[in-house]
């Protein structure tokens, strides 16, 4: 099932995405009565894919992200290997959302702003201390994100929750596929495509085969060092390939089966 949550013509809510093309066009959506954990029960209202608009699917009570989790951009970013800079985690937070179409705003004094298009995983309940082996027990789906990153606030404090955590630095969407089978997660595409100046050009072209920890072992580290809530959103690495963007900019992330994440970038 696609969970989106939208905005129609009386307001928002949580709806299914039932039918249509791969990017949702022609789907039905199927509004959802309250949340969408647990068995989702419908209130038998329906839009048009075309007449809604998409917003981030959900809210998290926060985002929990991997660094560092492919060897190949811990090279590329801090110029050295990833055995002497293992996997990290760190927190984004919830206002730093955003959804497919909003704007990335990018203030002055950050410098170097880069996308990083990254698989994300989504809590279904509250959890802690979770096996490996139970991880598909306590996640409701996946969807995708942009781990926006400021370099040059990132190098300069040390710590990165100021260069990862900016207003609209965390989009998420277009929408959480809560089969935990629809695809081979551990042979996962991952691209970025950035359009500037009207030439679109794709950065990244990787795989989930490249992480380190596979998401079985990242579910059971996360849940080890955090009470895991419905709705919270576990971001698992960027792959190499993450590049500048500037005003004017689009990055659109792509993974097959969950759609495409589209955001411009604009001067705030």
């Amino acid at each position: 099932m696609r969970i989106s949550r939208i905005a129609h013509p009386e307001g928002m809510a949580f709806v299914a995405l039932e039918g249509g093309e791969a990017d949702g066009t022609g789907a039905t959506c199927r509004e959802i009565a309250g949340h969408p954990f647990g068995e989702p029960e419908f209130t038998g209202r329906t839009w048009s894919f075309e007449d809604v608009r998409l917003l981030a699917p959900i809210l998290p009570s926060k985002v929990v992200a991997v660094g560092r989790n492919y060897a190949d951009h811990v090279k590329e970013v801090f110029n050295k290997s990833a055995e002497h800079l293992p996997p990290t985690l760190f927190l984004k937070p919830p206002t730093a959302v955003v959804g497919t179409g909003a704007p990335i705003r990018k203030p002055e004094w950050a410098t170097r702003v880069e996308f990083e298009g990254e698989l994300a995983i989504v809590i279904g309940k509250p959890c802690k201390d979770v096996k490996r082996d139970d991880w598909k027990n306590v996640v409701l789906g996946f969807t995708i994100v942009n781990d926006v990153s400021s370099r040059d606030l990132q190098f300069a404090d040390g710590q990165w929750s100021r260069a990862k955590g900016l207003d609209s630095f965390c989009p998420l969407g277009p929408w959480i596929e809560t089969d935990l089978d629809f695809t081979d997660l551990t042979d996962l595409p991952i691209k970025a495509h950035l359009t500037h100046d009207g030439e679109t050009e794709t950065k990244q072209d990787s795989n989930s085969d490249q992480m380190i920890k596979s998401i079985p072992e990242i579910v059971e580290w996360v849940s080890q060092a955090f009470t895991l809530l419905p709705g919270d959103v576990i971001c698992t690495g960027s792959p190499a390939g993450t590049a500048e963007m500037v005003p004017g900019d689009t990055i659109d992330i792509e993974i097959p089966g969950l759609g495409h994440l589209v955001n411009p970038i604009e001067a705030y």
